[in-house]
């Protein structure tokens, strides 16, 4: 199948499609002014110690503190030998690097439960080396951890741990061995190192330089920590493309283009001093139309803000959010099948488990995520859309767990979270309905909007005001001239008022009501 990676460089954000054939996969989106902190590395002050939620929080330049989970501290940069990090399952990059939850550990795993408790591992006022390993989401500060990672092009080291990796993507046997065996024959510094998925094929002397410059880094990391007054940044990560380059351009990505003169000139940098081979497959787009126009990629982005995605099938799935998880129901839609209903279940499930891993991964979902299948009664055909459901995550980069389908055909899944979803960076909480989806009714308005006329004339201190004037929204204006038209002549004699409805309220559900002469609500 094709791959494209599709840069498209606007005048206040970055974007970054990945296509697979004609269909988007994934979407990275950078804004000028609010580039992603994830992987940069600062000097932080702590501002707070929570025994009660062992956790403390940070100051490292933000306008939130951050959050420092107790199970994500070490009180010995200098020492700490045997612990496998956390935040080295994900190559040190969160989503834009490859998960590698299974690496091969050499050493010992310290389980956070055997952690100290947060008021014996910091206090207030003492300054930490951390990195930020989740963006901030919502009301809460970027999350940290001081099990720092540095990911190069093929490596990613971690100076606290003391063990060698293999990307969970590279599954021949024998090339992980011959890479670790490649990587240990370089003169290795204090600690740990990935060998992430690109690394396969590689060879000693592309290892020795990702090792060179991964130590240099680290180096100037730490004098900078010595230096610089808290809070500061003592490492930021690059730019969107920098790191698109670095994490996602690989042999198997058959195009690589920019749609601007200065991202394309930018980017080939990238890639000559990275990947130089593949030189050739960067490419200028000179075309009239937008990029993303072109190559169907806004539709996409389009239809991945819907609730509802359908199927060719002419099944469909509906994705829903609510706080604690996001679900995602599976309907036969306009599909009635031939003979078999049994079959006609398995082929529109097998069906929606690709739309649905590619709208996770598109979407970034994150957290707790339900899968509801349409019900089938067969064992079998439940573990053989589980087993595509397992093949079709194995391509996801971020960290996912999945429980085995359950008799009713629920799916319960986890997948890390490290950066908002795309619902959240493109669109915000809808003013009228407040998120909920929903919004009242024009005869629930309207007669919320009798009882207040009553109440105010029944309490107004101008028993001389004739008239009412109700400003309210120009829907509801309409509705009082044609179905509320009965209720508001009744109005009018109980109240023994003139009633006049003025459309020039912004608010749906919000309203105004005056006595001529009087104050207003």
């Amino acid at each position: 199948m094709r791959k494209r990676i599709v840069v498209n460089a606007g005048l206040t954000e970055t974007r970054v499609g990945v296509q697979e054939g004609n269909l988007l996969t994934e979407l990275y989106l950078e804004r000028h002014r609010h580039r992603s902190i994830v992987g940069s590395v600062y000097k932080g002050v702590v501002t707070n110690v929570l025994p009660g939620m062992q956790a403390a929080f940070v100051d490292i330049g933000l306008q939130k503190d951050a959050f420092l989970y107790a199970g994500d501290y070490t009180t010995n940069l200098a020492d700490l030998t045997g612990v496998m990090l956390a935040v080295a399952d994900d190559e040190g990059d969160g989503d834009e690097a490859d998960a590698d939850p299974d690496a091969d550990v050499v050493g010992e795993v310290v389980p956070r439960r055997e952690m100290a408790p947060i008021e014996d591992l910091v206090h207030k006022d003492q300054t930490v080396l951390v990195q930020v390993s989740k963006e901030s989401l919502g009301t809460k500060g970027a999350r940290i951890t001081s099990f720092i990672s540095l990911p190069g092009r093929y490596l990613v080291y971690m100076p606290q741990a003391r063990h060698i990796g293999v990307s969970r993507r590279i599954r021949d046997d024998r090339e992980r061995e011959r890479l670790r065996a490649a990587l240990r024959s370089v003169s290795l510094p204090p600690g740990g190192f990935i060998l992430r998925t690109n690394a396969e094929g590689k060879s000693e002397s592309e290892f020795a330089a990702d090792v060179e410059f991964l130590t240099r880094l680290w180096a100037q990391v730490q004098a900078r920590f010595e230096q610089a007054p808290a809070p500061a940044v003592l490492h930021e990560e690059g730019d969107l493309t920098f790191r698109v380059v670095r994490d996602l351009f690989s042999p198997e990505v058959d195009e690589f283009v920019v749609d601007s003169r200065e991202v394309y000139d930018k980017c080939a940098g990238y890639v000559e001093a990275l990947v130089p081979a593949l030189r050739d497959r960067v490419r200028r787009w000179e075309e009239p139309t937008p990029i993303f126009e072109a190559l169907g990629i806004e539709k996409d982005i389009e239809k991945a803000l819907r609730r509802r995605v359908w199927l060719k099938s002419g099944g469909y799935i509906v994705i829903d959010h609510t706080e604690a998880l996001v679900s995602i129901d599976v309907n036969t839609g306009k599909y009635v099948g031939k003979r078999d209903f049994e079959q006609t279940v398995l082929k529109i499930n097998l069906e929606a488990v690709g739309e649905v891993v590619r709208q996770i991964r598109l979407r970034d979902l994150g957290g707790i995520i339900i899968i509801d299948f349409i019900d089938m009664e067969s064992a079998e055909h439940r573990e053989q859309v589980y087993r595509a459901l397992k093949r079709a995550l194995a391509e996801d980069k971020a960290r996912t767990n999945v429980l085995e389908i359950s008799e009713l055909g629920l799916v319960e899944m986890t997948r890390k979270r490290v950066r908002q979803d795309l619902r959240s960076l493109l669109s915000v909480v809808c003013p009228t309905c407040k998120g909920s989806g929903i919004t009242k009714s024009d005869a629930t308005l309207a007669a919320e909007i009798f009882r207040g006329v009553q109440a105010k004339v029944a309490t107004a201190e101008d028993a001389n005001g004739r008239e009412v004037v109700i400003r309210v929204h120009p829907d509801l204006a309409r509705y009082f001239e044609g179905d509320g038209h009965e209720g508001l002549e009744r109005l009018a004699r109980v109240v023994e008022r003139k009633i006049t409805i003025q459309p020039n309220h912004a608010d749906r559900e919000g309203y105004e009501v005056r006595l001529r002469g009087g104050a207003s609500q």
